[in-house]
This record gives structure tokens, C-alpha cells and sequence, in this order.
């Protein structure tokens, strides 16, 4: 029995021989390992991964280098949708410390570095989207959404453009989001261009459908600025796709950059320029960070990935 239970939790001391036994009779009796046993013995090799929406296709090369980093240490990923709810969050939190999952990685959750941190002391906690480094309980991995933004917003003062505007979402409590980091970036480059009397930052909420009135007034509104520069790809296709049904030339009466570099970006009749983020090195980093994390326990470690801009037709 002590052979067995060793070949089935990956232990060491077992024959080649006889973990090629117990695995065919493990296969033949159709054997599953307990979940909750797994868990009353202090690890149940899964790590939850809480997503805050399902719409950003950015998310799906995130989870694939989650899952993969994590499958090469044997561990399986377990995800969830928080819907950008803080109520939601916590629940599906709460579940997954309840089925004692190793650790648990958050996906640009609404959560205040206060919850986050109550969270992290009861399991191994990494965020994504959060910019907090001064935190101790959890580690965070980010692109370095500040410069990133800047590099969108140099890209078109190198074109030409003086009136340049952003496009971002509603503000949240606590300022630690990531368009709270682009904004930041929008701000610094434009007075560092000495143009902060052109600063105009417009706030949609990408929940209202593929043509919120923002989008819509400022397409028609006159004067229209010359260039917009959008925190996300999610914001910057519709506003792309509306600017040429109205028959505006872009990039010539309208250039417009994004962030996130998704697929649907790279598409020739979309062409649009954008920042590239590189969703899968970060969710390869949020992978190695947590498994370093539940193995040895540390401070807060706060990694930063540098992006970089892909231009394209629409800039």
C-alpha cells in the first residue's frame, strides 16, 4: 500500500517497474485520487485561477501560459469568472480556500489591496493587473502598464498629432487597476510633450455593448481630436470599426492606437497598432511565482514585464 500511495501523489522511492505496475492497475480499476483527502493531508496540487471577465481574448493566451507552467510541475488548474463583481470575487475566493487549493491566482479582480491581503493570509495568493508593489502578503506580476502607455502616446506625438485623446474605463476605488496605470502613462507623456492643455480622457463602460454613447459622441461630436489612444483592444476595435463606417479616413482624419495586442488587432481589415503586453510571458511568470511561492513562502515579490508598441495601419 505504501507503494501505491506514493506512485499516485508522485512521491519518490518507487521502481520504474513498479510504478508501470500500480499505474495499469490504477487505469484498469478506472481509479480517482480523492480531492478531499488530497486536501486534509495539505495538498491538493490545484490552483485556482479567478478571471474577471470572459470577453478579452488577451485572457486566453494569459491562462494558456498559466496552465502550461503549471502542468510542467504537475499541477492543475482550476478557473473561475469573477465578472468584475467584488462580491462575486469573494465568493469564488472563499470557495477555492474552502476546497484547500494550493494557491490561488487573481486576474485583474475590483479588490482592494485590504481584501487582497486578508486573502493572502490564508493562501498563496498572486495578482495580475493589480499594481501594488509596496504589498508583502502576495506577489504581483504586471506589464508596465505606465510605460506602455506612454510608448502609445510618443508613437503618435512622433506622427504628428497634438490633439490626442484616451479612451478608458470608469475609475474604481484604490487606483491600483491597470487603466488607472495607462492613464497615468497618457498623462506623463502628454505633458511631457508640453501638450497637457490637450489632455481629454473620455470613460466607457465596455459592458454597454459594442456602441456606447461615448463612442458615439465622440466619433460625431465636432471638434473630433485627431488621435485616441484606448487603454484596450476591446475599446479600440469597435471605435476603429465605427470610425470607418462613418467614412472617416484612418489614420488620416482619425488614428487610433490600442493596448493588448490582441489577435483580432494583427487581422489585415483591422491593422490596428497596439501594445503589446505579452499575455503569455505573464502568465508563465504568475505560474513560476506561485509554485515558488506555496514551496518556500516569501514577501511579496512584484515583477514587472516590459511591453513594447506594434504599429500598424491604423496609426
Amino acid at each position: 500500500m505504501a507503494a501505491v500511495s506514493k506512485v499516485l501523489n508522485n512521491g519518490y522511492g518507487v521502481s520504474a517497474d513498479m510504478r508501470d505496475r500500480v499505474l495499469r492497475s490504477v487505469e484498469k480499476l478506472g481509479y480517482r485520487p480523492s480531492f478531499a483527502a488530497r486536501g486534509m493531508r495539505g495538498a491538493t496540487d490545484t490552483i485556482g485561477v479567478l478571471l474577471v471577465d470572459m470577453r478579452n481574448p488577451f485572457l486566453a493566451g494569459l491562462t494558456e501560459g498559466i496552465k502550461s507552467d503549471l502542468a510542467s510541475e504537475g499541477k492543475v488548474m482550476m478557473m473561475s469568472v469573477g465578472e468584475a463583481e467584488m462580491s462575486i470575487e469573494s465568493s469564488l475566493i472563499d470557495a477555492m480556500i474552502d476546497m484547500r487549493m494550493d494557491g490561488v491566482i487573481l486576474v485583474a479582480p475590483c479588490l482592494t489591496t485590504d481584501i487582497l491581503s486578508d486573502y493572502a493570509s490564508q493562501i498563496p495568493t498572486v495578482v495580475i493587473g493589480h499594481h501594488d508593489p509596496e504589498a508583502e502578503g502576495f506577489d504581483t506580476v504586471n506589464s508596465d502598464d505606465c510605460a506602455g502607455a506612454q510608448l502609445a502616446v510618443e508613437h503618435l506625438i512622433a506622427r504628428g498629432h497634438e490633439d490626442i485623446w484616451m479612451l478608458t474605463a470608469p475609475l474604481r476605488p484604490g487606483g491600483k487597476e491597470v487603466f488607472h496605470m495607462r492613464e497615468r502613462g497618457y498623462r506623463l507623456a502628454m505633458e511631457q510633450a508640453g501638450l497637457a492643455d490637450r489632455m481629454h480622457v473620455i470613460r466607457s463602460d465596455t459592458s454597454l455593448g459594442d456602441n456606447p454613447d461615448e463612442l458615439v459622441a465622440l466619433l460625431d461630436d465636432i471638434p473630433r481630436p485627431g488621435a485616441v489612444f484606448c487603454w484596450s483592444d476591446i475599446h479600440a476595435i469597435p471605435l476603429l470599426t465605427m470610425a470607418r463606417e462613418r467614412g472617416l479616413r484612418v489614420p488620416r482624419d482619425l488614428a487610433i492606437v490600442g493596448y493588448d495586442n490582441t489577435p483580432t488587432a494583427a487581422l489585415p481589415p483591422i491593422g490596428l497598432t497596439s501594445v503589446e503586453q505579452h499575455a503569455d510571458q505573464l502568465g508563465r511568470q504568475a505560474a513560476a511565482t506561485m509554485l515558488r511561492r506555496v514551496a518556500e513562502g516569501s514577501h511579496g515579490k512584484h515583477v514587472l514585464i516590459q511591453p513594447n508598441l506594434v504599429p500598424r495601419a491604423s496609426s
